[in-house]
């Protein structure tokens, strides 16, 4: 475990500033564990508050050591009431605070209406677009942690062979992965800021559960287990000449990579090869032309495109009902900006990095392709996720 460096948050805040004081903020409370991690160095049970003009105020709940521990900002402050947090932040803006921003994009409606009946008189205004759209470009010492993800998703990766058998349930075999990503530091969940998304490391299916479709915002979804938790492996044993894929997310001090490779029990059918391949190629043609400048919705068309040529259309980003996007970004939440997708109007830029997904489902049959993690340069895409991009094949 690391800490965020003081002056990796000090440039946060005052990105944060800047943009606070175009859009006419006078202030900001950052509440949501990720955005608090994010701008403060801790996830303690606290409030940020960042005035337009002057130092943050970090306003804990619980932990307060801990947190005073885990934040480098000089201003931390132990809080046991809803007074408390209103006479300091009034305080701190010297009275004026005519517009607070604080991420309605999560808030719930019923703590929305606690801060509204706080502040009585301050205009709420969403402050989420201005810390999402900031998070997109990422630090040298953001992009070294997503390193370190992605030399952990190296190591599980390459030991896959040893840890795959014929017979296993899809839940036994996720099991084992996940047992290795826990010793070597994974925190375990990953964080989705989309309402009613939850990710548990990522997914692990094979044949035609590959193919089952879910309410998982990505192209491939699971069974799950049972209808609570209704994405991801299930019960199914694992056979062989059938595909299984695992896409998993690698996290290190919060910071993850996306990443999916498919493994057979014997030689795959040419079926698979030739789809695999299509992939492949789509991947290739998005890493060509990706680069800062170009528009995200134009990987997505071409990637469309490509996929239409193929005589595969069908089943592309997933059946029967295809997500509308080939990437995502990625950083402390695994649905980040940008949306490498239809209509958006992210052009991309130095310092993002994003996930590309060229899927296909195969109804009934399973799925072909693949996901890897790139930095975007002014060159083109960098690959950040390590191991073969090609099927293995497990004797």
């Amino acid at each position: 475990m690391s800490f965020i460096p003081l002056e990796e948050i000090q440039t946060r805040i005052k990105k944060l500033q800047s943009a606070m004081a175009d859009n006419g903020f006078d202030g900001a409370l950052i509440v949501q564990r990720v955005d608090l991690y994010y701008l403060s160095g801790t996830g303690q049970n606290a409030h940020l508050f960042v005035p337009v003009d002057g130092e943050p105020i970090l306003l804990v709940r619980q932990d307060y050591r801990r947190a005073a521990e885990e934040s480098p900002l000089e201003a931390v402050l132990e809080i046991k009431s809803f007074s408390e947090l209103k006479k300091i932040v009034l305080d701190a803006c010297r009275g004026r605070l005519e517009s607070l921003g604080m991420e309605l994009d999560v808030l719930p409606v019923n703590n929305w209406q606690a801060y509204s009946k706080l502040f009585t008189g301050t205009e709420i205004k969403d402050i989420s677009p201005h810390v999402k759209h900031q998070r997109m470009i990422k630090s040298e010492w953001e992009l070294a942690a997503m390193r370190r993800a992605a030399l952990m998703n190296e190591a599980l990766y390459l030991a896959v062979p040893d840890m795959l058998e014929e017979g296993l349930t899809e839940v036994e075999f996720a099991g084992r992965l996940e047992a290795m990503y826990r010793a070597k530091g994974h925190q375990g969940y990953v964080r989705v800021r989309g309402f009613n998304q939850e990710v548990f490391y990522g997914h692990v299916m094979s044949g035609t559960n590959l193919a089952v479709a879910s309410c998982s915002v990505g192209p491939t979804g699971g069974p799950g287990v049972n209808p609570s938790m209704p994405q991801g492996p299930g019960m199914k044993r694992i056979g062989r000449h059938e595909p299984i894929q695992i896409d998993y997310v690698g996290v290190v001090d919060g910071y993850m990579v996306d990443q999916a490779r498919t493994y057979y029990l014997g030689e795959p059918p040419e079926e698979f090869l030739g789809v695999h391949a299509t992939a492949l190629a789509i991947q290739e043609r998005l890493v060509q032309e990706g680069r800062s400048g170009v528009r995200c919705e134009e990987l997505y068309l071409i990637a469309l495109s490509m996929a239409e040529e193929a005589g595969y259309a069908e089943g592309f980003l997933g059946y029967p009902q295809p997500v509308p996007f080939v990437g995502h970004g990625v950083g402390l939440e695994l649905d980040e900006l940008p949306l490498v997708g239809r209509k958006s109007p992210t052009v991309l830029e130095e310092g993002m990095v994003i996930a590309l997904e060229p899927k296909f489902i195969l109804p009934g049959k399973g799925l072909a392709g693949i996901e890897n993690s790139f930095l975007v340069t002014a060159t083109g895409l960098e690959r950040m996720t390590l191991v073969k991009d090609e099927i293995c094949v497990v004797d």
